[in-house]
């Protein structure tokens, strides 16, 4: 979903529309806000693992080898285009010198 609208994203700049004005426009549409409120909780960890591992000034290839997976497999997390489990969530933050943590509220 969020590659979909980040790619149109891209092409609107050439005709000055923003992401924000995008988005206000398309979570008119009953279904396409349903969708991106379900990909949120998605969205909120891949922004925080790509701020942790930026602000640690490790790679994808490094943080991958120290979480026991793949560069591929961290770049698909950061793209949002797999959904990883909870284990290797897990794996990621300890890697980053992190604890993950979970609230509801």
């Amino acid at each position: 979903m969020y590659c979909q609208v980040y790619a149109y994203v891209i092409s609107l700049t050439m005709r000055d529309l923003t992401l924000n004005e995008y988005l206000k426009e398309q979570l008119k549409d009953p279904e396409f806000k349903k969708e991106w409120e379900k990909s949120e909780v998605a969205y909120q960890v891949t922004r925080e693992l790509i701020r942790a591992r930026i602000k640690g000034r490790i790679s994808q290839r490094r943080l991958a080898q120290k979480a026991g997976t793949t560069q591929a497999v961290i770049s698909r997390i950061e793209n949002m285009s797999v959904s990883p489990s909870m284990d290797l969530v897990q794996r990621i933050a300890k890697s980053l010198g992190k604890k993950l943590e979970i609230k509801f509220t």
